[in-house]
């Protein structure tokens, strides 16, 4: 299994989580599905020299409201979950976190 973690504005989490959930990416033990967990954070960033971003200015300090989103899924789900947070995320360059667990 893998903790997924990604930071995410608010208006893509219910695409995001139809996307993984239709790859079973937020299905636990065949009993449950859509399992996610989501809350607010505050987050940091300056575009800099040859950045595209979708919120923000060019050497601007910016700050937004967005969301953590973080589930749990199999291993062999990452290469799957990789692309579409990738595919529904707005931003160039989103912030994804892997974390191998162990199985107890």
């Amino acid at each position: 299994m893998i903790k997924v973690e990604t930071y995410i504005p608010s208006s893509f989490i219910d695409q995001l989580r139809e996307k993984l959930n239709e790859v079973g990416a937020l299905t636990i033990d065949d009993i449950y599905d859509n399992c996610i967990t989501t809350s607010k954070v505050t987050s940091y960033w300056r575009p800099l020299e040859g950045a595209n971003p979708y919120l923000g200015e060019l050497g601007v300090l910016d700050m937004e409201e967005e969301q953590k989103v973080e589930f749990c899924c199999n291993r062999d789900k990452m290469e799957q979950v990789v692309k579409i947070i990738k595919k529904v995320h707005p931003y160039e360059k989103p912030v994804i976190i892997l974390i191998p667990l162990i199985s107890i």
